[in-house]
């Protein structure tokens, strides 16, 4: 095995490790019985860092274009900004 595939499969086990924490902190968060704006945009945000992260190295992204990133992270956007909208609106 060359170092450049062990490293590769270091970065890629450590991203896993990240996700896993980012998961395990919100899952703590709904366990601990939190809600509010704040919670909803905590949670909206890991989601959005989340869902980059599987798409940066787990569906290799960060090597196309910036076009190809760009539509992914708008698209995380939007859903995001949409989900907070039907949030804020089942607040009233």
């Amino acid at each position: 095995m060359n170092n450049t595939h062990a490293l590769s499969n270091r970065l890629l086990t450590i991203i896993w490790l990240i996700l896993v924490a980012l998961t395990i902190a919100t899952f703590s968060i709904g366990e601990a019985g939190l809600s509010g704006k704040h919670v909803m945009l905590t949670l909206l945000a890991i989601a959005l860092i989340k869902s980059q992260i599987v798409a940066n190295y787990f569906m290799d992204l960060r090597n196309s274009k910036l076009i190809w990133r760009s539509i992914m992270f708008g698209y995380f956007l939007i859903v995001g900004g949409l989900i907070w909208l039907a949030y804020l609106i089942g607040l009233k």
